[in-house]
């Protein structure tokens, strides 16, 4: 996973070879994410234990299968 913190971007590889590009920016506008507008919080981003989803703490984070639908295949 590489973090790209500028334009609040998350470009994932899946074990399967694809590699995605989440693009933040409109859900930052979500209370559940707004706080990532801080970008240390955002560059803070880690993959789960066994690579489920991407997490911030313990209150943020977002799922392999939302990263999969939601990213961009680049």
């Amino acid at each position: 996973m590489k973090i790209d913190s500028q334009r609040y971007v998350l470009i994932v590889l899946f074990d399967n070879g694809v590699t995605k590009e989440v693009d933040f920016n409109k859900k930052l506008n979500d209370d559940f994410y707004c706080d990532l507008k801080n970008k240390l919080l955002f560059e803070q981003a880690k993959v789960d234990v066994g690579g489920y989803g991407v997490s911030w703490n313990d209150d943020i984070d977002i799922s392999e299968y939302e990263i999969w639908n939601i990213g961009k295949t680049i």
